[in-house]
């Protein structure tokens, strides 16, 4: 079952996600409500799952710091819990999801040189299950929502 949300609670989201450390008294002002009830929202959207936890966003000196990529990867018939048990376990590897068409998987990489994405490249290519991977540089990001405000 879906949780519903109202347009108070998208604005409180979308406050949260620009950042997650604002103050529950800001958070009010800016919707508008009292402390209290920010605080009941708060609550209520973890419990239902809507909020699943709390992180850190890099921030553009770091991100620029860094080689990011996508890697597809096409796994063979009934190896996927290995493939991404073995994807768990490289640091390097910040998202795996599962798509449609004609890879299994998409991975985000982020490695602080060309040289250690191209030996994680190796790695992930050589692991067990692994049918092909195909890979793509990012050069620049041109439309970030996740950013601040």
């Amino acid at each position: 079952m879906h949780p519903t949300l109202d347009e108070t609670d998208r604005q409180l989201l979308s406050l949260l996600q620009a950042n997650a450390r604002e103050s529950t008294a800001t958070l009010a002002r800016r919707l508008g409500l009292a402390r209290t009830t920010v605080v009941a929202r708060i609550a209520r959207l973890e419990r239902a799952g809507v909020v699943a936890g709390y992180g850190v966003r890099l921030g553009t000196r770091m991100d620029q710091a860094t080689v990011r990529a996508w890697c597809s990867l096409s796994v063979l018939p009934q190896s996927a819990p290995q493939v991404l048990r073995a994807l768990a376990a490289m640091p390097e590897v910040e998202e795996v999801s599962a798509v449609s068409g004609p890879f299994d998987y998409l991975a985000f990489v982020r490695c602080p040189s060309h040289e250690r994405l191209d030996a994680l490249l190796d790695q992930i290519g050589q692991t067990d299950g692994v049918h092909r991977t195909q890979t793509s540089i990012v050069l620049s990001r041109k439309i970030d929502r996740r950013g601040i405000g």
